[in-house]
């Protein structure tokens, strides 16, 4: 029964683990002219990529189909959330897809209906299933994964040894941390607090039904000012943005014999969005934050016009011979919108993980 889908992980670590820094001639156009947050995009095994992200539709997920990452095809709507019957009613975020044993899995958050203290956010993780990459698709099981007592988003999934696992975000809301940032911020007057949010990891079931044990603490903001990672995952707090820090948009894959996590720092509607990695042996942890970081930031500082780069995904281009980060985006043009961009990366040969990006094709 998992058959296909491990020939399908194995295929694209083949893919990642071949590629080579310059040895394809693929260019993206950037941006795509696509208004996605949270970008994904799934080689499907006929070749097909599909692309999905937050946004385009209400109460829900549309989809693009491309063979060549450069035209892309509306194929609308792919799930309709907020029905009479449905759990979840709002806020549909962060969509991934994967493809297991001829059929389609879409991993997705939203506001959970099941809400009896009328939280702000109620955030939870399910999964919706269809029989094509196109749909419909249906909720597997009409619930959320599972309830962790609060509000979570980012699914993201690692096949890995015959077993299944899922990493996810806990969210900021009401989740207050000590740290020497959040004394800085009260001593500067900024806030009183920072909220945090953390990236975990935890088995999943292979029916997608539930989880198998506890959710393991992955990635956390750094508590202490000194630390080098500090710097740039608190600009949203230093720059009196806002009070909370984020660790989010989280994508795993193994390179070798190495776990690589990407993820996302500071507010996604803000211009200090950027993308970092921590690398592990192990798919749990402990997980080592690089010290390059970050791999991927706004360049409108470095006379670009790019800001808010992050949630991350990766796919590689359709000769096979280059990763590429798929992202999301602002420009001077695209305003407020968040728009997709598809840059090169690699690792290379010491393990340092490189994204070229971001670029654009025009001047602004």
């Amino acid at each position: 029964m998992r058959l296909k889908i491990y020939i399908s992980v194995i295929l694209f670590i083949s893919l990642i683990s071949a590629c080579k820094p310059g040895s394809s001639s693929f260019q993206s156009k950037n941006p795509v002219p696509v208004e996605f947050g949270d970008p994904y995009i799934l080689k499907a095994s006929d070749g097909t990529y599909y692309m999905i992200g937050t946004g385009g539709v209400k109460d829900g997920f549309k989809m693009y189909s491309s063979v060549d990452l450069s035209t892309w095809k509306d194929e609308g709507r792919i799930y309709q959330g907020h029905t009479d019957s449905s759990w979840c009613v709002a806020n549909f975020w962060a969509p991934e897809l994967y493809e297991r044993d001829g059929k389609f899995y879409l991993i997705f958050s939203a506001d959970w209906r099941e809400n009896p203290t009328n939280e702000l956010e109620n955030f939870r993780i399910g999964v919706a299933v269809a029989d094509k990459p196109t749909g419909p698709y249906k909720d597997l099981n009409n619930r959320p994964v599972f309830d962790p007592g609060y509000p979570v988003i980012d699914g993201n999934l690692l096949f890995e040894n015959g077993k299944t696992y899922l990493y996810y975000s806990r969210c900021c809301y009401k989740h207050p941390v000590e740290s020497e940032v959040a004394d800085w911020a009260r001593a500067k007057g900024l806030f009183n607090e920072i909220e945090e949010s953390w990236v975990y990891g935890v088995e999943l079931k292979p029916d997608f039904s539930g989880i198998i044990g506890d959710p393991e603490l992955l990635l956390r903001p750094p508590v202490k000012m000194n630390d080098k990672q500090a710097k740039w995952e608190s600009r949203s707090v230093t720059s009196g943005e806002v009070n909370r820090r984020w660790t989010e948009g989280s994508y795993i894959f193994k390179y070798d014999t190495t776990f690589y996590m990407m993820y996302s720092a500071n507010y996604f509607g803000g211009a200090n969005y950027a993308v970092g990695y921590a690398t592990s042996e192990s798919p749990l942890g402990p997980f080592i934050k690089a010290d390059n970081n970050p791999v991927l930031q706004k360049n409108s500082e470095t006379g670009g016009v790019v800001t808010g780069t992050g949630h991350n995904s990766i796919t590689v281009s359709p000769d096979g011979k280059q990763m590429l980060c798929v992202y999301h985006g602002r420009t001077v043009k695209t305003g407020e919108n968040r728009v997709v961009f598809i840059d090169p990366m690699e690792i290379k040969e010491d393990g340092i993980l490189v994204v070229y990006g971001p670029t654009t094709s025009f001047k602004d």
